[in-house]
């Protein structure tokens, strides 16, 4: 009969679960996005006003991520789209997955396929705050995907229920 709580204490000990991870499992949709540029200290929306984004982290480790503008330009078709229609939406979005740990204050997303070759490979840490079914990431300075300008990008998720 002891055998059965200590095998038990050792797989919990053992899961994602003991290091914070399962407080992430699940879908969570982007309420808002914004950056603050490092060099000027203007605070802007990220991808405009109202973004749509979604982000998805399993019980394997693993996560997804997608953010677009909401008004992104539409081409009229494929076949007919130009070099500058396809670099207008590249530079509308954020795309990105891999494997992550949470600690409970740091997300790590070690990305894996990108939309921008540049983020393959390597290893995105976020300071993160949850509150609820209320999921806060502030980036380090980096350059952001649009532009290029270095900022603080402050990410809010709500989680799908």
């Amino acid at each position: 009969m002891r055998t059965v709580p200590l095998v038990l204490a050792i797989g919990m000990l053992s899961t994602p679960a003991a290091s914070g991870e399962e407080e992430l499992y699940g879908t969570w949709k982007l309420a808002s996005m914004q950056r603050r540029i490092v060099d000027t200290g203007q605070t802007l929306d990220a991808f405009g006003p109202s973004p749509r984004g979604f982000l998805m982290y399993d019980q394997g480790g693993r996560m997804m991520v997608l953010i677009a503008m909401r008004d992104r330009p539409k081409p009229d078709g494929i076949e007919r789209m130009t070099d500058q229609q396809r670099a207008d939406l590249f530079r509308s979005m954020v795309a990105y997955s891999g494997s992550y740990k949470f600690d409970g204050k740091i997300v790590e997303h070690r990305v894996d396929v990108a939309w921008n070759e540049v983020w393959n490979d390597t290893l995105l840490k976020l300071d993160a705050v949850r509150n609820g079914d209320r999921l806060t990431y502030t980036t380090a300075p980096i350059p952001f995907a649009g532009d290029g300008k270095v900022s603080v990008t402050t990410l809010i998720w709500e989680r799908l229920k």
